[in-house]
Parts: structure tokens; C-alpha cells; sequence
């Protein structure tokens, strides 16, 4: 499936003004916001969040890297252009573990 397909299958986020991510200090170290253009992104991150019990470590990196498809090879190819992608390959390279929180309309 490629990423629109992909989208599809994945929860909504209606109900979200954004997402955090947060390090063990409960510092907020990136935000998705709910905004246009970064609702694929949304959508994927709250997904894992829930898949994962809120954990971004190796394992859910991988899987999102898995959702969004056809995306990572081009985030791969083109470093900075999919920053949200970048932060899934940093997570994997370094072996860090994050919270990911679903921030409430």
C-alpha cells in the first residue's frame, strides 16, 4: 500500500490540537501540530502512540517508518525535506526512547 492508502486504515485526528514528543525530563523536545501539511504525520504519530502505549523507541520508529511507505525512501534520498521522517531515523540510529502525547483540542 502506499501512503494515502495507508492513511486511510489509520485513526483520526479530529480530536488533537498536535502531538508531543517528550524525553525522559518530560521536555517537550518536538511537537506535530494540526495543521495542513502535517496531518499525514499526525495521523501516523498518534497511531503509534497508541499502538506502542504512547513509547517511541526503535521498535515503533520502525513501524512508522513502515507507515509511511513510499515516503521514507524519499526522505532517505532527500535529508531535512520529511523533518518528521528524519526524527523516526534518528530515534532508530541513536537507540533513543521518547513519550509520545496526544494533546487534546
Amino acid at each position: 500500500m502506499d501512503f494515502k492508502q495507508i492513511l486511510t486504515t489509520l485513526p483520526t485526528v479530529d480530536h488533537l490540537s498536535g502531538l508531543d514528543i517528550v524525553d525522559v525530563n518530560q521536555q517537550v523536545i518536538h511537537h506535530i501540530p494540526a495543521i495542513e501539511g502535517k496531518l499525514g504525520s499526525l495521523r501516523v504519530y498518534y497511531a503509534l502512540a497508541l499502538a506502542f502505549s504512547g513509547q517511541l523507541d526503535r521498535t515503533s520508529a520502525e513501524k512508522g517508518l513502515a507507515l509511511f511507505a513510499e515516503h521514507t525512501l524519499d526522505a532517505k534520498a532527500n535529508i531535512g525535506k520529511h523533518p518528521n521522517i528524519d526524527f523516526l531515523f534518528n530515534v532508530i540510529d541513536k537507540s533513543l526512547n521518547y513519550r509520545l502525547i496526544a494533546v487534546e483540542k
